[in-house]
């Protein structure tokens, strides 16, 4: 009798033990599946780079997927593999390791929320985790920039050796010295929100997606946004290294503030026929010409002070009422 009445009690700590075993089976199984990724760089080759560049999406399944302890596990596993294989730690690979972790951890937190007397979830805004992502970018920077030295002057010197051997002009050489540290943020801002996006969307297909999918298109930078785009531009004239990562962080939350843009433009040409041609052609210059990135940014910075989409919504009417 004592045994049967304990049966219940035993079945449900196994069954913790065995979620538990399986947390930290993914965790340990994505932590290496990141850490090849990550090593895959040194081969050089095209291929290897990109999986470079998808390293910290294994870290982002399992913490979607099953929850940020397994998440947490993988981003340890990770940094700790690079580490012992190349016998050196690099501060930039646990800062995307754990930003990633991070970004999973926070996509998935939510709180009770009071809708017409239903109790429903409120779900970590989408915009914050793109504040996120550009706050993780410039900090990829600010643990990248020790390699190459501890102040300016030693830092672009070490820059400008490196394109030497690779670049015969100077004027080119000297461009992408000052601009590498502020691409590599904003690079490093778009590289996160991919992995985050096609994570949740793996995850999603696999039916572990625990959050419904946000509308994208609605989205939300915190108000505080402009006030940071605002003091890290004022930074990024500070001399010595201060100045360039302010610059970088600067360029972040320009990059920031260009995925608001592009979300306004999605949904202001909802419900048009020329929508898939405008956002088409507004994705091809982006990504070939680059430049009009700034363009969609300005319009990012618009609709954080001018609510554009509100502005477009009353225009168009309810609708029934739109032709």
């Amino acid at each position: 009798m004592v045994g049967t009445e304990l049966m219940p009690s035993l079945t449900a700590d196994q069954a913790g033990q065995l979620k538990m075993i399986q947390v930290v089976l993914v965790g340990l199984g994505a932590g290496a599946a990141a850490a090849l990724m990550f090593a895959s760089v040194v081969s050089g080759s095209i291929a290897a780079t990109l999986l470079f560049y998808l390293a910290p999406l294994p870290i982002f399944i399992a913490a979607l997927g099953w929850n940020h302890l397994a998440g947490l596990i993988a981003a340890a596993v990770a940094t700790a593999a690079v580490t012992i294989v190349s016998a050196t730690f690099f501060m930039a690979v646990a800062v995307v390791a754990f930003g990633a972790w991070w970004l999973g951890y926070s996509a998935l937190l939510a709180r009770p929320a009071s809708n017409g007397g239903e109790v429903a979830l409120e779900w970590y805004p989408a915009g914050r985790l793109v504040l996120w992502a550009a706050v993780i970018g410039t900090l990829v920077v600010v643990a990248a920039i020790p390699n190459f030295g501890l102040d300016q002057q030693s830092a672009q010197a070490a820059l400008r050796k490196s394109y030497e051997r690779i670049l015969r002009d100077q004027s080119l050489i000297d461009i992408l010295v000052v601009a590498v540290p502020p691409a590599a943020a904003v690079f490093s801002t778009v590289t996160n929100l991919f992995n985050l996006w096609l994570a949740a969307r793996i995850v999603k297909i696999s039916g572990r997606l625990r959050r419904p999918w946000p509308d994208l298109a609605a989205l939300t930078l915190p108000a505080s946004s402009s006030g940071l785009l605002a003091a890290a531009i004022a930074g990024s004239f500070l001399s010595d290294l201060f100045g360039v990562l302010l610059g970088a962080f600067a360029a972040s939350l320009l990059m920031a503030f260009a995925i608001l843009g592009f979300a306004v433009l999605h949904a202001i040409t909802r419900g048009r026929s020329s929508r898939t041609i405008v956002l088409g052609a507004v994705y091809a210059a982006a990504g070939i010409l680059g430049w009009p990135v700034l363009g969609i940014s300005i319009l990012g910075l618009a609709e954080a002070a001018f609510n554009i989409r509100s502005r477009f919504a009353r225009k168009r009417g309810p609708p029934g009422l739109r032709t």
